[in-house]
């Protein structure tokens, strides 16, 4: 009897010893600086700002990757959707060139970049995103496609290769969460009258 009550007597002491220390690193960890504070709360978040380098690229990391795609790269840093680009997909992305945004009437690409043009931006570049994950070939058994923005895009066949919305696939790059296809226009929702 008397030496359960020892026993008792400490494991209850070692309870209180441990305890304390777990306050102590609790009240240490929550002693941060305003600076701390700041810095934390400026990072970007999300799953986009990850970095993983040994999966295969998504269709976000591809744009980056590209110097054909920088102003894409810069819209949609502006629209705030590099999140949506790094989910799970399949996601299908009509990525303009540099020179498909370079033929648009001077003024658009700076004028869209604006804070406040922000929604309009990121409805033109949800109209080239689509679900699935469908080949160059394979996109020629469409007549049209819906979009993220949810809007259709139209799916012509010229010379046996498919047209998206006018646009022409110059070349496909395979993702980890679905297929990049590079084309030479940017695709813009007809507006709604």
């Amino acid at each position: 009897m008397k030496t359960t009550k020892t026993i008792m007597l400490v494991f209850a002491l070692m309870t209180f010893i441990c305890s304390c220390k777990n306050e102590s690193k609790e009240d240490a960890s929550t002693n941060t600086t305003v600076s701390e504070t700041e810095s934390v709360s400026n990072e970007k978040k999300g799953q986009a700002f990850i970095e993983d380098d040994e999966g295969k690229p998504t269709v976000l990391s591809i744009a980056i990757g590209s110097k054909d795609h920088t102003t894409l790269v810069a819209a949609v840093q502006a629209a705030s959707l590099e999140n949506a680009l790094v989910n799970a997909g399949p996601l299908m992305v009509f990525a303009p060139t540099n020179e498909a945004f370079a033929a648009l009437p001077e003024g658009t690409v700076e004028n869209l970049l604006k804070p406040e043009n922000k929604d309009a931006l990121a409805n033109i570049l949800k109209y080239h995103v689509t679900p699935g994950n469908y080949s160059k070939e394979f996109l020629t058994k469409f007549k049209k496609l819906g979009q993220a923005n949810n809007q259709y895009v139209m799916v012509e066949v010229v010379d046996g290769e498919p047209m998206i919305g006018g646009a022409k696939i110059l070349g496909s790059v395979k993702a980890g969460n679905g297929i990049v296809h590079v084309v030479d226009k940017v695709l813009l929702p007809p507006t709604e009258e």
